[in-house]
């Protein structure tokens, strides 16, 4: 009786690691067909953080990955050029949308203006930008003359809107 245990249960095992490796395989062969050959955009050296990424400093290069995980990659060069990399992008790798950002306009703590407008009333001020910030970004500003700290809004021309917005 314990023999015609042993057996069925040597079977039983045998049964599950074969459809566990079917499984197993099948589900690699899928993943396999599933995946699109997609042209992506990658550096040909080591762009640091803080550096512009300039399209030089570009390549295509060819990928499988699935079509709904390649949105999360900069497929384009125009995607990439003139930004700033926020983290290291190394050669032949492709490059996350999240690790490129806009360039700063404003860098922390070099004077910027500061401009107030409520209809036809323009104030214009010097600030000292407490953080960097790009085009359209909220940033914190001490206000040079009277020291006061306001938050406002940078602008294209490396302006800051502050106030009533």
């Amino acid at each position: 009786m314990s023999y015609a245990k042993a057996i069925s249960r040597k079977t039983r095992l045998a049964v599950t690691a074969g459809l566990l490796l079917s499984a197993v395989m099948g589900s690699a062969t899928t993943g396999v067909s599933a995946a699109d050959r997609i042209a992506f955009v990658v550096p040909s050296a080591t762009v640091y953080p803080g550096q512009i990424v300039s399209d030089t400093a570009l390549l295509e290069k060819q990928f499988f990955i699935s079509a709904p995980a390649a949105s999360q990659y900069v497929l384009s060069q125009d995607q990439a050029t003139g930004k700033v990399a926020r983290k290291t992008l190394l050669p032949g790798k492709p490059i996350l949308v999240s690790a490129l950002g806009e360039p700063s306009l404003v860098k922390r703590g070099v004077p910027a203006p500061l401009v107030f407008t409520s209809g036809t009333l323009v104030i214009t001020a010097m600030g000292t930008p407490l953080e960097s910030g790009a085009a359209g970004d909220f940033i914190k500003i001490r206000n040079i003359d009277s020291g006061i700290i306001v938050s406002g809004t940078v602008l294209a021309d490396g302006r800051i809107q502050v106030g009533m917005q």
